[in-house]
């Protein structure tokens, strides 16, 4: 799959060109700082992560060798299958803080044992943006053909926090946290990109009916900041996160940018891949005023299928497309988007989340 992407990429004049989906899109920059780059070339972080992480970013390392994109990796197996390694996350943190910008996998968080290492990257990082685009494609068949709309999820805190504890023997108490600065910054970046990206209308997803503190502050945040924005030509509108559910199922066009708190941030991803052809195929990225971190954008290990060569990479290319143009490589970035894409509508190769049970060789 991925050498009849290679050869596409390789041929294609890597010159600007507008590409054929909203992966093209922007978003809105938010760095002060620039990543590192030495003699023409970036140093890039890369965490593999747990599952098939190693499967599909040496397929992303073989692309970017064949088109001799100029990013040199600094490469860090970090695993959170055991409580072991801590020290080896300290180092690829330090790499990110040095580098700024990084490619990774996902990494597994035992039900029980030690503290999501992917959370802990977005909050020690204050990578506050997650940005997920979900895309119908042509060659990927569903139920709904015309999905194409952007999550923007609040990365930091809500029930992610981590603040909980056992106050009486079977009394668990979970904090969620919400605070009006960070609803601010997540709305108007939801509202730049949906700017920057000729995007049509905003849709703040809640549940500040039962939770009339904490979502009614991010939802009166969303109100307040819509204001700004209605002299732009913007549609802002709000929906409880139950309903929003069913009416991603039952009409997904209606949605353009969503923007939401963490938790449902993380429901709706998934729902928004389903409805385009699973986490194969969707990509991501987490983007915060210092850094940026590329993954796809469902946060899948997959450790069921790893090691079987069924794995998608298009999610994590497209991912790395994504952070090629935050660098400013838009003209690579369009050739290997353009290949992939031209690979899954040619409907002649697929993996096995697209009804095939087996390839020869991911790479084929």
């Amino acid at each position: 799959m991925l050498r009849n992407a290679l050869n596409v990429a390789a041929r294609r004049p890597l010159v600007p060109q507008r590409s054929a989906t909203t992966l093209a899109a922007g978003f809105p920059k938010v760095s002060r700082r620039l990543p590192t780059k030495y003699g023409g070339v970036y140093t890039v972080t890369l965490i593999p992560g747990d599952g098939i992480g190693k499967e599909i970013t040496d397929s992303v390392k073989e692309i970017f060798e064949h088109v001799n994109a100029p990013i040199e990796w600094e490469q860090f197996d970090v695993s959170g299958v055991s409580n072991e390694g801590e020290a080896l996350f300290n180092q690829a943190m330090d790499s990110l803080r040095r580098n700024r910008v990084g490619l990774k996998g996902i990494l597994y968080t035992p039900i029980e044992g030690h503290l999501s290492w992917n959370v802990a990257m977005r909050q020690q990082l204050d990578i506050y943006a997650s940005v997920v685009l979900c895309k119908s494609l042509p060659g990927v068949p569903t139920r709904h053909n015309n999905v194409d709309f952007a999550i923007i999820r609040e990365n930091t805190e809500g029930e992610y926090s981590g603040l909980e504890h056992q106050s009486y023997p079977g009394v668990v108490e979970s904090l969620k946290v919400s605070t009006r600065h960070k609803a601010e910054r997540i709305c108007r970046f939801a509202f730049d990109f949906a700017l920057k990206n000729n995007r049509k209308k905003v849709t703040c997803v809640h549940k500040a009916n039962i939770m009339k503190l904490g979502d009614g502050l991010f939802l009166n945040t969303f109100r307040r900041i819509a204001e700004d924005y209605k002299s732009s030509g913007i549609v802002a509108n709000d929906m409880i996160v139950d309903n929003t559910s069913m009416q991603l199922v039952a009409k997904p066009g209606q949605f353009d940018v969503m923007v939401m708190p963490n938790l449902y941030g993380a429901i709706v991803s998934n729902i928004g891949a389903a409805l385009v052809g699973g986490p194969g195929v969707v990509p991501g990225c987490n983007v915060g005023r210092e850094y940026a971190l590329f993954e796809p954008g469902c946060r899948h290990v997959a450790q069921d299928i790893m090691g079987t060569n069924k794995a998608n990479p298009a999610a994590m290319i497209l991912s790395a497309t994504m952070m090629l143009r935050h660098l400013g490589l838009d003209s690579t970035a369009n050739s290997i988007a353009t290949a992939t894409f031209d690979v899954l509508n040619a409907k002649k190769v697929r993996t096995a989340d697209m009804g095939v049970e087996r390839l020869s060789q991911p790479t084929q």
